[in-house]
């Protein structure tokens, strides 16, 4: 079974709302969820940052449970921010899906702009559950013709 640490060595300072260090030892299933935009389902963006925010959190938490995960699970944060004023508002809408102990590890950049004009934020997540634990939507889920990238290689012919 796999373990999660959550570690904030007191060396470095307690740090606002994530961990700095988080260990996953193995086995356990890896997840990474592509950046989310402030997007809904219909392709509307919210008006303002707080909207944004809320609106990606819970894009992350559909992609979560489409996996059998959800926050708990989630072990990094990638965080982009078209303004860095606009930090405050992130981790106050970050820290209202978090519980308050063994918070993920985070990363948080401001750029000059993202993907879709209009957007002021992007988070991207990695979870990490147990091996065993199969969520009955990816186990039912049809393979949609993908295969593993080792499968996907033309073989080379081997030298002599």
């Amino acid at each position: 079974m796999s373990q999660i640490r959550f570690i904030n060595p007191q060396a470095l300072g307690k740090p606002p709302g994530y961990t700095r260090v988080v260990e996953i030892t193995t086995p356990a299933r890896l997840v990474y969820v592509a950046g989310q935009l402030g997007i809904d389902r219909e392709g509307k963006l919210g008006s303002d940052i707080r909207r944004q925010a809320v609106q990606a959190f819970e894009n992350l938490k559909h992609a979560l449970a489409a996996v059998g995960a959800d926050f708990r699970h989630v072990v990094k944060f990638n965080n982009y921010l078209v303004d860095r004023a606009h930090l405050p508002t992130f981790r106050e809408v970050r820290d209202s899906y978090l519980a308050a102990d063994n918070r993920p590890a985070s990363t948080t950049i401001a750029i000059s702009g993202l993907a879709r004009d209009g957007a002021l934020i992007e988070i991207e997540a990695v979870a990490a559950l147990p091996a065993a634990a199969r969520s009955k939507s990816a186990s039912k889920a049809p393979n949609k013709g993908r295969t593993t990238r080792a499968a996907s290689r033309p073989s080379r012919a081997r030298r002599k």
